[in-house]
């Protein structure tokens, strides 16, 4: 089987040279090209470049001046690049066994499937990289949730968040794929029903450098799968809802300290439009950051259209109080639900509009280094659809 394998990398330079050495000892009678697509910002494309002088296989270096859709926009970029129909995703930092690369192609070859999975999950396979028991238990539990929400799709993978993979690229369709972060496997069979095998691995501690997992990388996973489930606008109810509280939870605050409920009102106003809009723009509109704009337009639109916004909504909560009797939180919670559908649609046709045409990757400046003759082994410079 002819394989390309893509890594993505991100300041993984000390782990390169094993990393290629196990590989080529892995590679069996398999013909390999592999490609790191890399969002360094060190000497990591350096290490690549010299690393690939020396390799058994052709060896290529993507440096991404815009990481556009983070971890999930680099595989794309890869499988874009990739010569071969087969592509094999892994991480660069050896917690991927590449020794398990014989199994994944050996399964694939039988005919059955489109995607191979390597399973942390499934009989035989431990999660012992993930260091401690808390993040072990965060992983199981996220895997559950997920499966449970896609239970047809996901029906025979146990690890779905997996970033170790053998896939056909022939049996995806990569323009419908909107890549947000780093779970692309899921991104990938939540949107297509695709044949799945596994294949269970031990997943390793690090083999140098540090975990890229972050609270962050959590919180933009959760943005992700309420997207792929529900969609925008209940990425965006997410995000609202959340703002609806803290509004309500300042509000409530103030009050108790005396001040009045207007007042209250105005003072929690701000702070939860400042707050949301940064939610959405990190979370929920994060893949239209770069064709909708500057950020500092961007929120002065959002700003100015949310103070209007408050300017109908807090007289409204007077009448709602004064002349309704309503409690004042329970009043400003009403005009909050009924201020939801105005804001989504504001901030989906204008805040984040497009301004140009979509920028694909062969707009962005990118770097080739072949470690073959390139005059035998020129990539097609990648477009990345969506």
């Amino acid at each position: 089987m002819d394989i390309s394998v893509i890594i993505p990398t991100f300041n993984e330079g000390p782990n390169v040279a094993e990393l290629l050495r196990r590989i080529a000892a892995s590679a069996g009678e398999h013909m390999l090209e592999v490609i790191f697509v890399d969002d360094s910002n060190d000497d990591t494309p350096e290490i690549i470049t010299a690393a690939a002088a020396t390799a058994s296989f052709p060896v290529r270096v993507i440096h991404r001046e815009l990481a556009a859709g983070g971890l999930g926009g680099a595989v794309l970029e890869g499988v874009n690049a990739a010569r071969y129909r087969w592509c094999l995703v892994m991480d660069g930092d050896l917690q991927h066994p590449p020794e398990k690369i014989d199994a994944l192609a050996e399964r694939a070859s039988v005919g059955d499937v489109d995607v191979v999975v390597a399973s942390r999950y499934a009989d035989g396979g431990t999660s012992h990289g993930l260091a401690t028991r808390l993040r072990t238990a965060v992983s199981r539990l996220t895997t559950l949730v997920t499966r449970a929400m896609f239970p047809r799709k996901l029906h025979d993978c146990t690890d779905p968040m997996t970033g170790y993979f053998l896939l056909d690229r022939e049996a995806v369709d990569f323009t419908t794929l909107r890549p947000r972060g780093f779970k692309i496997l899921l991104e990938i069979l939540a949107r297509r029903q695709l044949r799945i095998a596994e294949v269970s691995f031990d997943f390793a501690p690090r083999h140098a450098g540090d975990s890229k997992a972050s609270f962050a990388q959590g919180v933009r996973f959760l943005a992700q799968l309420t997207m792929l489930r529900f969609g925008r606008m209940s990425a965006f109810a997410l995000v609202g809802g959340f703002g609806a509280l803290l509004n309500l939870a300042i509000m409530w605050a103030l009050i108790q300290l005396t001040a009045p409920y207007i007042w209250a009102a105005v003072f929690a106003s701000e702070i939860t439009i400042i707050t949301n809009f940064l939610m959405l723009e990190f979370l929920v509109f994060r893949d239209l950051r770069s064709s909708s704009g500057l950020m500092r337009h961007r929120f002065l639109k959002s700003f100015t259209f949310n103070n209007l916004e408050a300017l109908i909504r807090i007289p409204l909560i007077y009448v709602l109080v004064e002349a309704a009797h309503i409690p004042s939180v329970l009043a400003a919670a009403v005009t909050l639900v009924v201020a939801f559908i105005v804001r989504f649609v504001f901030h989906a046709l204008v805040v984040y509009a497009p301004k140009a045409a979509p920028i694909y990757a062969d707009e962005i400046p990118i770097e080739y280094r072949i470690s073959e003759d390139s005059a035998s082994a020129q990539p097609t410079a990648p477009r990345l659809e969506g």
